[in-house]
């Protein structure tokens, strides 16, 4: 497969590097280290897919030139759209040309969240009551030198859609609905520390995202009716921890397992990886979970935006 990445910045950079023998040519209206300029530029007889790394108010209208060309695409998180309509178009247009539209959420992919994915499914912790979702960095200082970065709703829809990603991937929760806790803005001019929370299912959620955290960190705690299950950390970040607790009866100190892995970052490679096999095995589009997504972050962004005005 023959890709081309869109959007020369750190994670255009990133794309390229793990798309390997596959990348033919980079776009980018402003770097001057880009192969073209315009996406209508580059042949398209020389290329099969684009990976999209593009801030989001371009984005529908990028996903919807390559559809109608008959391009695969990956596009990195979240897939924002004024609408669930919009959503709905492209997955209906991916559909009518054969080809695929990807969301990159890359810690689907992490060593750690995996295990959990397959613990919680294995019905081993019994009724899981709670699930609290970390994701905090140190970029508070980096995010205000950017103009199309610091602003609008700030870290919720960065690191925000992460957590929201890994939940319904876990568990399944289209249905849900969430509402904002907390949302601060002690260093930026967009909120930069954001906590909401969904009670009104099982288990309940609650979420914290921040660019304060200046030791980057992600962590997760489940507590459950036969136990509990945690993690500690990413690979990128490691030393990852994750550990599995068996309660015992009535009360004491639990069984535990944990494993640490200690390694480079395997997600970039092994998002690809998938991405190539959907496109070359012709899997459907589904962007279901990305019209729920839209949805939740357009109602969390919409009372953090009135509680700043």
């Amino acid at each position: 497969m023959r890709v081309i990445v869109v959007g020369l910045g750190v994670q255009g950079h990133k794309r390229r590097e793990f798309a390997g023998e596959d990348f033919i040519a980079s776009v980018d209206p402003v770097n001057l280290s880009a192969d073209y300029k315009n996406c209508e530029d580059v042949p398209l007889s020389a290329y099969d897919a684009a990976l999209l790394c593009v801030p989001d108010e371009p984005k529908v209208e990028l996903i919807t030139y390559f559809l109608d060309q008959g391009k695969h695409v990956l596009v990195e998180k979240p897939l924002w759209a004024p609408n669930e309509q919009t959503l709905l178009t492209l997955e209906k247009l991916a559909h009518s040309k054969g080809v695929v539209c990807y969301t990159a959420y890359n810690h689907r992919f992490e060593p750690h969240f995996i295990k959990m994915k397959e613990l919680i499914r294995s019905g081993m912790l019994g009724e899981i009551y709670h699930c609290r979702l970390f994701y905090g960095n140190g970029t508070a200082r980096v995010v205000r030198g950017s103009p199309w970065r610091d602003k609008g709703s700030g870290v919720l829809p960065d690191l925000g859609s992460h957590l929201l990603d890994t939940a319904n991937d876990w568990f399944g929760i289209l249905d849900a609905n969430f509402s904002l806790i907390s949302s601060r803005c002690f260093e930026n001019r967009a909120p930069d520390h954001v906590i909401f929370k969904s009670l009104a299912i099982k288990p309940q959620f609650e979420m914290e995202t921040t660019l304060l955290s200046w030791k980057n960190h992600f962590s997760c705690d489940i507590l459950a009716e036969k136990g509990s299950a945690h993690i500690s950390s990413l690979c990128k970040w490691g030393p990852a921890t994750f550990s599995h607790r068996t309660r015992v009866f009535p009360s004491g100190r639990p069984k535990e397992e944990s494993i640490t892995l200690v390694q480079e970052d395997p997600t970039w490679a092994a998002e690809y990886k998938h991405f190539k096999y959907l496109c070359e095995n012709n899997i459907q589009t589904d962007l279901s979970s990305d019209r729920w997504l839209n949805q939740t972050l357009r109602t969390l962004s919409k009372v953090v935006l009135e509680e700043m005005a």
